[in-house]
């Protein structure tokens, strides 16, 4: 994920563990767009086992909340000035029961709402205001009654303008816009996110989408491929989804990112010491695809050709007629 924010900020790591850990923005290691970076276990003091599963950037305490959720369905919100003490070796941000992971956690004003999605399925949106403000090293409460071997694999922020991209361990996908999940009670089993056949497979991810971004997906084999959101049919949510990428035998979908596209003008950064071209010569760059051939251009350039062969021969036949006078 790209962050937007201060030097003078901090972000605020959350492990799986229940863990927060601070950094200060300026003690990241700066580095050009092409930088590989360094790994955040070179910055933090993370135990043995321990992985980030969240980054909160803040820079001001005073306001806010923190909205926690756990693989067993369980939720937590925390004002956010109970993590405005930082400490080197982090501190506890959630107390986690027996077998229970921290998977997601985001900041919120009070007023959201929330959507827990499942492994198997289910969906289950609430208002923010049912669950209260707790200390930092509480358990929380149940966000969302879970089936047996069923457990939460991601927490999203409801947005009613946009839409809710669902993948399957099995390649296939769907987007539903957000209105179609009904309000319901916080601890309640939710609506029907994706229906879950031998054919598409368990959830594996859910994220928010406007429909414009770009979709990176990785299976297991290593093999990936990047399309873009709007390739991926927008259908209810009682579905099983489409293909999205097609796996061999014994593979699955191992990742899913978002990609931002880059603007056209972009492209111009990519050579920033070199400067514009001023030969005339140079044919300007259209924006017709790769494959496309501007037939029109062509045409006119054979044309300007042309004429100034025939101006050239005329300038040729004054200059003999101004000579032999």
């Amino acid at each position: 994920r790209l962050y937007v924010t201060s030097t003078h900020a901090y972000l605020l790591f959350f492990t799986d563990m229940g863990q927060v850990y601070w950094l200060k923005v300026y003690n990241l290691p700066e580095g050009s767009r092409q930088a590989k970076g360094k790994h955040i276990s070179n910055l933090l003091e993370l135990s043995d086992g321990e992985n980030i599963n969240a980054i909160i950037p803040v820079r001001d305490f005073k306001e806010g909340y923190l909205f926690m959720a756990t693989k067993q369905g369980v939720v937590k919100k925390t004002d956010l000035i109970s993590f405005s003490n930082p400490r080197k070796g982090g501190i506890r941000a959630i107390n986690l029961d027996e077998g229970d992971k921290l998977i997601g956690v985001k900041y919120t004003s009070g007023d959201n709402e929330m959507i827990l999605a499942t492994r198997k399925g289910q969906a289950n949106r609430f208002n923010e205001g049912a669950v209260r403000a707790m200390g930092r090293t509480a358990r929380g409460v149940r966000g969302i009654r879970l089936a047996p071997k069923d457990f939460v694999i991601g927490m999203l922020a409801a947005e009613e303008d946009k839409e809710i991209l669902t993948l399957t361990e099995k390649g296939y996908g769907k987007r539903t816009p957000v209105k179609e999940y009904r309000l319901c009670n916080r601890g309640g089993k939710g609506v029907t996110n994706i229906k879950i056949t031998d054919k598409n497979g368990s959830v594996k991810t859910v994220m928010l989408v406007e429909g414009g971004e770009e979709l990176m997906v990785m299976s297991k084999n290593g093999i990936a491929i990047r399309m873009k959101c709007s390739d991926i049919s927008s259908i209810g949510r009682a579905t099983q989804g489409v293909r999205v990428i097609r796996l061999g035998e014994g593979d699955g979908l191992a990742a899913a990112a978002i990609i931002i596209p880059e603007d056209e003008e972009d492209s111009s950064e990519d050579n920033p010491g070199e400067e514009p071209s001023n030969d005339v010569n140079k044919r300007p760059e259209n924006n017709f695809g790769k494959d496309s051939k501007p037939e029109l251009e062509e045409d006119s350039e054979e044309e300007v050709e042309e004429s100034s062969e025939e101006d050239s021969e005329e300038v040729e036949e004054d200059d003999e007629s101004e000579f032999n006078s």
